[in-house]
C-alpha cells in the first residue's frame, strides 16, 4: 500500500488494483478540546472514535446501497479500522456540503441577526470549499460555475443528492428517538462517466445529533444506533 493522504481524521493508502483505502483515526475536528463538526483544525482525541465512526459509516454506506444511492464504498474491516472505497476526483481542491435542519453552528454565527438558535430550518443545503488558511468559506452556485469547480447541472444533482442521502440519515436517527440538526457530506466523480457520489464517511464526526435536546457525543451516538 503507498500512502497518498494524511488527512485530520483519516489516512488514505492507494491500493495495487486501484481501489483506495481509507484508514480511521482516533482524531476529530475541534477547538481547544472541544468537539466541532465544523472546525479546521483536530481539537482533540477520543480513543475508539476511528472503529466507531467506521462502524456508523459502514452503516449508513451499507443503508444507502440498498436504496441504491451511489457512493464509493465497497467494504470496511472493523477490526482493522478500514474501508475500501473506487477511486473518485474531488471537485476542485475539495467541497463541503452541509445539509442543515436548525439553526447551529456556523450558520447562527453568520446570520444570529436574524436567526435564533435551534430554529427549524428546511434542509437548507450550502456548499464550501475546503480551505483551512479561509476559515473553509461558503461558495455559491453561480461562483462555483464561474470558477470551472462544477457546472450548474452538477450542483443540481449535488444538491438532490445531499437532501436525499440527509433525509436518509435524518429517517435512521429518528428510530432511535435522536434528531439530526446538520450534517457535512464530500461527493466525487467516480467512473469514465464522472458520475457523481457520496465519498468520505458518515459518522457522529461530521453531524450534530441530539436526543431529548441534549447533544449526542461521536462515540454516544455509535453506541445509540447501533445497539441491539
Amino acid at each position: 500500500m503507498k500512502l497518498t493522504y494524511t488527512g485530520k481524521t483519516k489516512d488514505v493508502y492507494e491500493l495495487e488494483n486501484g481501489h483506495y483505502l481509507l484508514k480511521f483515526k482516533d482524531d476529530v475536528t475541534g477547538e481547544n478540546g472541544v468537539f466541532d463538526p465544523g472546525a479546521n483544525t483536530v481539537g482533540l482525541s477520543i480513543e475508539g472514535a476511528g472503529k466507531a465512526g467506521l462502524r456508523l459509516t459502514a452503516f449508513f454506506f451499507e443503508t444507502l446501497k440498498e436504496k441504491e444511492i451511489p457512493t464509493h464504498y465497497i467494504d470496511s474491516n472493523i477490526e482493522e479500522g478500514t474501508m475500501t472505497v473506487k477511486p473518485a476526483e474531488v471537485f476542485g481542491k475539495g467541497l463541503e456540503v452541509i445539509c442543515r435542519y436548525r439553526a447551529v453552528g456556523s450558520f447562527l454565527r453568520r446570520y444570529g441577526m436574524y436567526a435564533e438558535e435551534g430554529q427549524e430550518l428546511d434542509a437548507f443545503v450550502e456548499v464550501t470549499l475546503k480551505d483551512d488558511d479561509r476559515q473553509d468559506p461558503p461558495i455559491s452556485e453561480d461562483a462555483l460555475d464561474m470558477l470551472g469547480i462544477l457546472s450548474k447541472d452538477e450542483y443540481s444533482v449535488l444538491k438532490d443528492l445531499t437532501k436525499k442521502i440527509g433525509n436518509v440519515v435524518k429517517e435512521e436517527l429518528a428510530k432511535k428517538e435522536i434528531e439530526l440538526y446538520d450534517i457535512k457530506f464530500e461527493f466525487g466523480r467516480v467512473g469514465d462517466n464522472k458520475e457523481i457520489v457520496l465519498i468520505d464517511e458518515i459518522s457522529g464526526g461530521n453531524m450534530r445529533a441530539y436526543k431529548n435536546g441534549e447533544y449526542i457525543e461521536p462515540l454516544q451516538l455509535e453506541k445509540l444506533m447501533l445497539q441491539q
